[in-house]
């Protein structure tokens, strides 16, 4: 039975009980009661009232022939359609029938009995329903398609059951961002592009070859209007089983950012790329009451405590994961995460363009971090952590020795060079090339290269949090100061400054480094739910050269990568629930190596759904 049944039922049956002149519009004047008009009397009960008897007497639904009583006509229609059965309609009549006599003055009268079918001569003398009856059949018709109505959810809109399953959410942003270089800073060629050169064909050192390689831009000043535009799902799939999707934008499958730049990727206003961002499983086994133990696998958020230096905020983690919670006492919690991820898989065929195949060196990366959350006081909470990452098969290693005679014969370590960085690391050739023969004319030719990290990574960090929200009476919304650090070191850090080719300072000195620090002060609405909140923070970073592998650290300060410390100043204020925009400025200068420093400026506007 669908919704639109009940206003139409209720409506038909007001205007023929409320207003008994269209019941009884053909009836002869003399047949009303004399007194009808004075509200002190009261009408005889007994006269001109539908009956019980009226009704057809079948099992199932009433007569579908009309009768000159209009008030016996909609009961048949409520009969047929099911509402009233044919017992409970005769029912009905009897009631009314002794309500109306009791209020008449005859208290001790029974209900008449049911007298035989009136005849068609009879039926038309029926001209009054007593406004007692016609309030009873209101009022019992609507009370019996309310609970039928509730017992049958009409107003529940018909969904298919799986849509429930789902929550939609995404966000999108458009950026205007500004980056500036001083005149300071030194040449581009002291800045070697090792992402381009290992992600293509490999480049030719020899003396020979007059062709620079790639280099990144440090002395234009560029500006570009970027978009990022995410879209997901999260599926409840019952008996503590959930799942996730999230699609996003991006000019590249880049980890680090989902930027899209207008005008980029061919440009004339072509359709931009979707990559899959999000997909996971998980299963939550714990008790809840704030305590929780979830197991994760396929791609999914960062699961760790973390500050940008350590992780970018858009990057995703493939893999499986576990994360928990165990609540200690009402003021402390302690939490811990862990995982084994996939960093990079060797090509199956590899080396696929020869007979021979080298070893595989696929590149883990494993984690593990326990912290606790200590609710000091009653606006006091704070949040440390330590976590320790071990990445295996990262570091750069030299092949077996041999000469590349054309830039498609591969080394037996090609793979080892990353698939994908940003800048900072120090690095090293990865080829081992035979340059004691003429073939390579004593390696004045034939030097194609490819390079990898110079060191091994195993990240010993230190996460802390400290939250005071004691000026909630000072502003319509509360408002919060943080303070926010972390703190890295490579404890594997292991650099031959021999085979280094980056990185280098005055007098040829190697300058790389193995530390890394993060401080950021935060204030203002922690949610940004209304017109007019707002949030303010400014940091200060200092990350050298190997502290952490630049490919998976913010992708925005300096450019993105490490070798880098300098300042950020931020302000977001919200114009809606769903909508806010930010100003962000960011100013970077480089740890080691040759002068470089750059000014970022970032307008965002940002819609969230």
């Amino acid at each position: 039975m669908q919704t639109s049944r009940i206003p139409s039922i209720l409506a038909a049956t007001s205007i023929l009980l409320i207003q008994p002149s269209l019941a009884n519009e053909e009836a002869p004047v003399e047949s009303t009661p004399a007194n009808a008009g004075d509200e002190s009397s009261s009408p005889d009960p007994t006269i001109d009232l539908p009956l019980s008897t009226d009704l057809p007497e079948r099992k199932d639904v009433a007569s579908s022939t009309p009768t000159s009583n209009a008030t016996i006509n909609l009961i048949n229609r409520l009969v047929q359609k099911g509402i009233l059965t044919q017992a409970e309609a005769a029912e009905m009549i009897q009631q009314a029938e002794a309500d109306a006599a009791k209020v008449a003055g005859n208290t001790k009268a029974e209900a008449p009995p049911l007298p035989a079918e009136p005849s068609p001569e009879e039926e038309a003398t029926i001209t009054y329903i007593p406004e007692v009856v016609r309030n009873q059949m209101r009022d019992q018709i609507q009370q019996e398609l309310l609970a039928q109505a509730r017992e049958e959810k009409w107003s529940e809109k018909a969904t298919p059951d799986w849509t429930s399953k789902f929550r939609l959410f995404g966000d999108i942003r458009v950026r205007s961002e500004n980056t500036m270089f001083p005149n300071s800073n030194a040449p581009a060629d002291f800045f070697p592009n090792f992402n381009s050169i290992n992600t293509g064909a490999p480049y030719d050192a020899s003396i020979s070859n007059t062709q620079m390689y790639p280099q990144y831009n440090v002395d234009q000043d560029r500006h570009r209007t970027r978009l990022r535009a995410r879209v997901g799902t999260d599926i409840t799939l019952g008996d503590g089983f959930n799942a996730g999707v999230r699609i996003a934008t991006g000019e590249s499958n880049s980890p680090t950012s989902p930027n899209q730049t207008f005008g980029a990727s061919g440009g004339n206003f072509s359709k931009y790329s979707l990559w899959l961002d999000r997909a996971f499983i998980s299963y939550d086994a714990g008790p809840g009451d704030g305590e929780e133990l979830t197991f994760l696998g396929g791609r999914f958020d960062n699961p760790f405590m973390s500050t940008e230096i350590m992780w970018d905020d858009d990057l995703g983690f493939d893999g499986l994961a576990l994360r928990g919670k165990v609540r200690m006492t009402d003021e402390v919690s302690t939490f811990f995460s862990g995982g084994y991820f996939p960093v990079y898989n060797t090509d199956f065929n590899f080396a696929s363009n020869q007979t021979a195949k080298f070893e595989s060196t696929d590149k883990w990366l494993s984690g593990a971090q326990f912290g606790i959350e200590w609710k000091i006081a009653t606006d006091l909470t704070a949040k440390v952590s330590v976590a320790y990452y071990d990445y295996s098969n990262i570091q750069g290693q030299l092949s077996e020795k041999y000469i590349p005679v054309t830039d498609k014969d591969a080394g037996s370590t090609d793979s080892l060079r990353p698939s994908f960085a940003q800048r900072g690391n120090t690095y090293i050739p990865l080829r081992n090339i035979d340059n004691s023969t003429a073939t390579n004319d004593f390696g004045n030719k034939y030097q194609y290269q490819y390079y990898g990290l110079a060191s091994k990574f195993r990240n010993l960090t230190g996460n802390a949090r400290i939250d005071y929200d004691g000026f909630d009476d000072i502003s319509s919304s509360p408002v919060r100061i943080s303070l926010v650090g972390e703190v890295i070191k490579n404890t594997a850090f292991d650099v031959n400054k021999s085979n280094a080719i980056n990185n280098f300072g005055d007098n040829n000195n190697y300058e790389g480094g193995d530390e890394a620090w993060n401080l950021a002060f935060i204030v203002g609405n922690p949610a940004l739910e209304s017109f007019g909140d707002w949030q303010a923070s400014l940091g200060y970073r200092y990350v050298e050269s190997d502290a952490v592998v630049d490919a998976f650290t913010d992708s925005d300060f300096g450019g993105g990568g490490t070798n880098v410390k300098g300042f950020t100043l931020s302000g977001t204020m919200a114009l809606s629930k769903a909508v806010r925009c930010s100003l962000r400025w960011s100013s970077a200068d480089e740890v080691a190596g040759p002068p470089l420093s750059s000014d970022i400026l970032q307008v965002d506007l940002n819609a969230k759904f």
